[in-house]
This record gives structure tokens, C-alpha cells and sequence, in this order.
């Protein structure tokens, strides 16, 4: 019984390392947490997308309530010219008909949400009418352009917001 004793004790730290060397069996499943968090995002992306449509048309209908709770303070808006303004600036020139908007078509969307729903990333395409030319021609504008949205207390707020304009499509 002695002689097997001592075998006994020296193994078990053996068998011990190889046990700690075997890898650990990966795992596909999502943490609940990165679920939770995936979903989030989810959400949020569909809640920024109606958000965004609804914003382009409170911009024709002048809906200065939705615009006042859609722009954040801080906003920077950077038009297809170059020209920045931020929230004040920019709802006042929609006041004062500086810019005017007869329609605007949402041609396509795409919203990355991210931070379990806490920001997103909106990327697009639309195409503005305003009043046409003073030649009588119409004026159209093709645009490209990014806008992120941050969720704060009093709901999803546009922060910042750039265009691009497209060439015109033939």
C-alpha cells in the first residue's frame, strides 16, 4: 500500500496540468448580455430610421416643435456648399426661407446603431426639391449624407449632420 501511495501523489499534480493545458471548449452562443445589447441596437436602428423620415418631412412641413426636439444644441450641420450652421442658425434659415423645402424623397437608408442603443450612424441618400430656378428650372439636389443621433432623456437627438451632393442623374 506504501509503494502505491507515492505514485499517487505525484501524479495527481500531473494529471492536474494536463487538465489546466486542454483548451477551453469555444462557445457560439451570444452572452446574454450581447443580446440584450444586439437587440438594443436593433431597435434603436428602426426607431432612428422612422426618426429620420419623420425629420425630412417635419423639414417641407415646417414643423418647428419636431425640428426644436429632433436637432440637438450642439449640432453641426455641414450643407453640400460647405456651409456649416448649427441648431439656432439653421432653424432660423428655415423660418426666415432661406431654406426651402417643397419635397424631399428618402431614396435609401441605412442606420447602425450601436452602444445597446444608445447612438447611431445614419448614412443616405435623398433627393431634395426646392422652389425652382429663377429661370423657371427646376431645382433639384441629389445628396448624399451622414447624420449621428445620440439618445438622451428627451429622445434621439441629431448631433451631427453632412451632406454631399451627387451628380444629377441622367
Amino acid at each position: 500500500m506504501k509503494n502505491l501511495v507515492l505514485p499517487l501523489l505525484l501524479a495527481g499534480p500531473l494529471l492536474g496540468l494536463a487538465q489546466a493545458r486542454k483548451p477551453a471548449k469555444p462557445t457560439t452562443a451570444p452572452l446574454p448580455v450581447q443580446a440584450n445589447l444586439a437587440r438594443r441596437d436593433a431597435e434603436a436602428a428602426k426607431e432612428v430610421e422612422a426618426l429620420e423620415r419623420q425629420r425630412f418631412a417635419a423639414q417641407v412641413s415646417k414643423d418647428y416643435a419636431f425640428l426644436e426636439r429632433a436637432f440637438s444644441d450642439d449640432l453641426v450641420y455641414t450643407h453640400a456648399s460647405g456651409k456649416q450652421q448649427g441648431k439656432a442658425d439653421y432653424l432660423q434659415s428655415i423660418r426666415d426661407g432661406k431654406s426651402v423645402y417643397d419635397k424631399i424623397d428618402v431614396e435609401n437608408i441605412n442606420v447602425r446603431a450601436y452602444n445597446g442603443g444608445m447612438a447611431a450612424v445614419v448614412n443616405g441618400q435623398i433627393t431634395i426639391t426646392q422652389p425652382n430656378k429663377p429661370d423657371g428650372s427646376p431645382n433639384v439636389a441629389h445628396l448624399k449624407y451622414v447624420t449621428v443621433q445620440i439618445r438622451r432623456p428627451q429622445g434621439w437627438q441629431v448631433v451631427l449632420w453632412q451632406s454631399q451632393k451627387q451628380p444629377e442623374k441622367q
